[in-house]
């Protein structure tokens, strides 16, 4: 059945900027400091990246299409939108995403045809254009990305790159302005250029006055921006300044629709400006078009940023409904205790390999009611309390854990993640009463409940057993609730408590709460690493409660292994963060305590949880379907080199790396220091570069001006201006570099293959013939197996004929077509995973856009195709060893790479080069890495030079030993024309496979 249906909605700025490479820009665009955000905070990978995405889109959108200048006209604005609108259709945009007027409200009416031309009753959205989304998860610092964009667009607006607009923050929520005041402050202390935050109102003002040193963002309530003017609500028009504002939306859509009046009120003030929308949740078909980087929950997971998720299908379905005894509601409760004090105990058992590694786990509790009568908070704290008193019966107990550990020895699945499953240890079987005491109640001995609180605050109630001296479980609501007030006198009560409530320092190393309850209240905007179990009891019925789970699921998955330091432990490890001896130790501890168990209430409403995040875990229109692992991978030992920071910067460590400048510049920079002379001044002019080992950056900037040879690389890399140059060469001494560790197995590095990205409405066809390429065998081989069956009577005539007419039904290699557009799908069976899925054409005019994470780059398919044909050669090269496996690699999901120095990006980057082999014969074993480039690509040189600073040695390759095999690691590039290649790098270049195995 062939593909009929138009491609659904889906994300086109993100794949559009994809293939621009950021270290391609011009220096003026490309050389910020992208990575610092204050003195202990730094953007992780995937906010640099999102940073990266906003400056490739300013980038084409103020000098590709049209370079701006600062005489420019209004209609030069109007023309860069044209242009933009016209490579979103060339990128295959079909969607009709203009506003119709005949659909809007009369005041909207009036409202847009003020601003924008009316044609046939429709507003090209040609005229909003100018914007780009940023969906990421909650809790993935959206915050810092923002700031972060808003310090580099000062600086290109200072450099003549982008207009002059006035910046302007937008969010819904008094405590989300007071949480970016708290961040922007943050920023301030570590940063020379400050930015100064003033409220709209005093934007007129503020204009009178000189200029303000720094950077002036303005800031309002979404929710307060109209046509109207009243005491808080602001008319838009009075702000206008010609609609030249760079806006920043956080969340600001919430409540709002694509079509509703603030919507476009957003729209207007930046439509000679730019619109930037960040949200966590995004569903309108134009802010997924222009979505300029995606990283949702399920991404913030898959990547390793976040806790695995794993609702349970335990319930606390005896709190809702009458009809379930007292027994099944402390049974449930149990069950959450249970599940705790197991991650408590294997947390005691990190912490012995190092102490500060992760948090101490937490239970959060989350109610729908506090107050009524039968208040869901209510009836936990006394199923909390009786546990605590020792008012279990055994059998109880046992059916408690007896039913949690059935589900969880079955390896439940992880929401989003492919493959990999919980998986809890026998020992939970182990788990007591007294064990829950200790763990949870942090007592040897069961007792009644004692209370704290401060009379002048009762928001938060603190408990313990009177048995012991340190409390474990806070109350965290509005007020105390009126039926634990009413119950005060049949408690101990305990008024002196500190000044710091617990529930700010809930997140201390030192805080003894193991468990956290209360409503939706406290929730909001609440950071925290601690929760490893959330109980929704009677959350989840109407639609804004699910919208709640999704946010505290969000929260709670967050995950710091080691200080400052967000990510899993095995990705923390691919990474070069910590030590092979350090991973060892704890690898096969770690799982729970890097997993959120979720209790949900009842069935239905845990559907509806877990429907709402498969909606947040998925693009419009977009499925995600997983291939298969290789059976021969199963036992092979796969090696993978891996690598950690160096102690020291390139300026200590003497790196043979050097800093590329053209000869012109250079000389430039030298007359310029020769002229200052004095250091100080020096240290003055270019503090925000020299905040670290600024005496030596300087002598060693001085050294490199004078000792050239030693020092620097003459070659195409030109910055512009000799203050963009020494800012880069005085940055590029504290660089710190990357070493090579040492080699391990291969574990969960090659992940693409699970993570296939398809946008067709329907995948069936596409499904089918991947499972039926996938059961592929060699036929010859197979016969022969079931000959011998049958010739040994293990097989009857039938079951004999059965089999043949199986085999000779196989099927190598499918295609798959849709709009012209044809994918291969291919068993090579030496590939770690199967099926391969690839482009049939090499034709750019063809280019594959409903489908990621495949090989459709023209020469990663003629590599295929030529590896292909010389595999089905008799006597090739192959069949010398005694194994061998070959995978494709996705530098976008997989964590197999060689670091090198990147001149562009002024930084170490990652070279994924796109295939890698693994070869044993007796016990030589070798890593080879095959990359197909052409020979004018300079990076390939540089990618080189990586690789030969880490693996070679005196001018031959290092070996490795490792459980017996002496392991090389190889690289070679694959090109058209070898003789074309620059003599230096000559023997890294071949043309055809022989040449290939020639090198082996």
């Amino acid at each position: 059945m062939r593909q009929r249906l138009e491609n659904p909605i889906r994300i086109f700025l993100q794949d559009m900027v994809e293939d621009l490479r950021f270290e391609d820009l011009p220096a003026n665009w490309n050389s910020f400091d992208i990575e610092t955000f204050s003195n202990n905070k730094s953007l992780w990978g995937y906010q640099k990246t999102a940073v990266e995405n906003a400056i490739k889109i300013l980038w084409k959108y103020y000098e590709d299409f049209i370079d701006y200048n600062r005489a420019e006209s209004l209609e030069a604005n109007l023309t860069r939108k044209q242009k933009l609108m016209e490579w979103y259709g060339t990128n295959g945009l079909e969607s009709d995403l203009d506003i119709n007027l005949g659909r809007q409200k009369r005041n909207i009416y009036n409202l847009l045809i003020d601003y924008y031309p009316e044609e046939d009753e429709k507003i090209s959205y040609e005229h909003f254009i100018n914007r780009m989304c940023f969906w990421m998860a909650t809790g993935s610092g959206k915050t810092l990305v923002i700031i972060k964009i808003m310090h580099i667009l000062s600086a290109l607006i200072k450099r003549g790159e982008a207009p002059p607009c006035d910046m302007l923050l937008l969010t819904h929520r008094d405590d989300l302005i007071n949480q970016f005041k708290g961040f922007i402050a943050e920023f301030n202390q570590a940063n020379e250029v400050k930015i100064n935050l003033e409220e709209l109102r005093r934007y007129p003002e503020i204009k009178r006055q000189p200029p303000l040193l720094g950077i002036t963002v303005y800031y309002y309530r979404s929710d307060n921006l109209s046509d109207d003017q009243k005491q808080k609500i602001v008319d838009f028009r009075n702000y206008d300044n010609d609609g030249k504002w760079f806006i920043f939306l956080d969340e600001a859509h919430k409540g709002d629709r694509e079509d509703s009046k603030r919507q476009h009120i957003y729209s207007i003030l930046s439509r000679n400006g730019f619109l930037f929308n960040s949200s966590a949740t995004f569903i309108d078909e134009r802010d997924l078009v222009t979505c300029a980087f995606e990283f949702n929950l399920s991404s913030f997971i898959n990547t390793g940023y976040g806790k695995h998720i794993a609702i349970l299908k335990q319930e606390f379905r005896p709190f809702r409904e009458d009809d379930y005894s007292g027994e099944e509601k402390q049974k449930i409760v149990l069950k959450s205790l249970i599940l705790l004090a197991y991650i408590k105990k294997i947390f005691a058992k990190i912490q012995k390999v190092k102490e500060d590694l992760y948090h101490n786990p937490l239970l959060l509790t989350l109610v729908n009611s506090v107050n009524v009568e039968e208040a869901d908070l209510k009836l936990f704290f006394e199923e909390i309390e009786k546990i605590g008193k020792g008012e279990i019966e055994d059998a109880t107990y046992k059916e408690a854990l007896s039913e949690l550990w059935d589900e969880l020895k079955m390896k439940p699945k992880f929401m989003y993640e492919e493959g990999i499953n919980v998986k809890i240890s026998k020992d939970m079987l182990k788990i007591t009463k007294q064990d829950i005491l200790r763990e949870v109640y942090n007592s040897d001995s069961s007792g009644p409940i004692e209370i704290s609180f401060r009379p002048s605050d009762r928001k938060q109630v603190a408990f313990k057993l009177v048995t012991s001296d340190r409390h474990f479980a806070l109350m965290k609501t509005g007020n105390m609730p009126k039926w634990l007030k009413e119950e005060l006198s049949r408690f101990n009560i305990n008024h002196r408590f500190e000044e710091e409530g617990f529930f700010e320092r809930i997140n201390q190393e030192n805080s003894d709460i193991n468990i956290l309850m209360g409503s939706r209240a406290f929730y909001e905007g609440w950071d925290s690493n601690r929760p490893n179990v959330i109980n929704f009891i009677n959350i989840g019925i109407g639609k804004d409660a699910r919208k709640f789970i999704l946010q505290s699921v969000g929260r709670g998955v967050r995950i710091e292994p080691i200080k400052d330091k967000r990510k899993r432990l095995l990705q923390l490890y691919n990474a070069g963060d910590i030590n092979t001896e350090l991973f060892n130790k704890s690898k096969d501890l770690v799982q729970p305590i890097e997993t959120l168990f979720i209790f949900g209430t009842k069935r239905d409403v845990l559907e509806s949880v877990i429907k709402r995040l498969e909606i947040e875990s998925k693009r419009e229109g977009e499925t995600q379907i997983s291939l298969f692992k290789n059976k021969e991978a199963e036992n092979l030992p796969l090696l993978i080199p891996v690598y950690k920071m160096a102690r020291e910067p390139i300026l200590i460590e003497k790196k043979q790396t050097k800093f590329e400048i053209t000869e012109k510049e250079l000389d430039e920079v030298s007359r310029f220091i020769n002229y200052i002379q004095d250091d100080r001044i020096l240290l003055m002019l270019y503090s925000e570069n020299l905040r670290n080992y600024p005496v030596e950056r300087l002598k060693m900037l001085k050294m490199s001006v004078q000792k050239s040879i030693d020092f620097i690389r003459f070659g195409e890399q030109s910055y512009g201006s000799i203050e963009v140059a020494l800012r880069r060469m005085l940055d590029y001494f504290g660089i710190i570099p990357q070493e090579l560790e040492g080699l391990r197995l291969l574990a969960d590095e090659i992940r693409h293959f699970r993570n296939i990205k398809v946008y067709l409405r329907d995948i069936r066809e596409l499904q089918e013939k991947i499972d039926k390429v996938k059961e592929f065998r060699d036929p010859f081989q197979l016969e022969k197996e079931v000959d011998g069956k049958f010739d040994h009577g293990e097989i009857s005539r039938d079951e004999y004929k059965r089999t043949i007419k199986k085999i000779k039904g196989m099927i190598r290699e499918e295609t798959v077509e849709y709009k012209g557009k044809k994918l291969k799908i291919k068993n090579i069976s030496r590939h770690y995973y199967l099926p391969l899925i690839l482009a049939a054409s090499i034709s750019d005019e063809e280019k594959i856009d409903y489908i990621k994470h495949i090989i459709k780059v023209p020469s990663e398919i003629r590599f295929i195709d030529d590896l292909e044909k010389y595999l089905d050669k008799p006597d090739n090269k192959f069949e010398q060893f005694d194994w061998w496996l070959f995978s494709k690699l996705d530098e976008s999901l997989d964590e197999v790479f060689i670091p090198y120095y990147n001149p562009r990006a002024n930084s170490y980057s990652n070279f994924y080069p796109d295939f890698m082999f693994w070869l044993k014969r007796g016990d030589n074993y070798t890593v080879l890495f095959v990359d197909p480039k052409g020979t004018e690509h300079t990076s390939a040189m540089r990618k080189v030079d990586g690789y030969e600073e880490l693996f070679i040695e005196n001018g031959k390759g290092k070996i490795f030993n490792h459980n017996g095999f002496r392991v090389k690691v190889r690289l070679l590039l694959r090109t058209l024309d070898a003789a074309k290649a620059p003599e230096k790098y000559k023997p890294y270049w071949f043309d055809n496979i022989e040449k290939m195995m020639e090198e082996m």
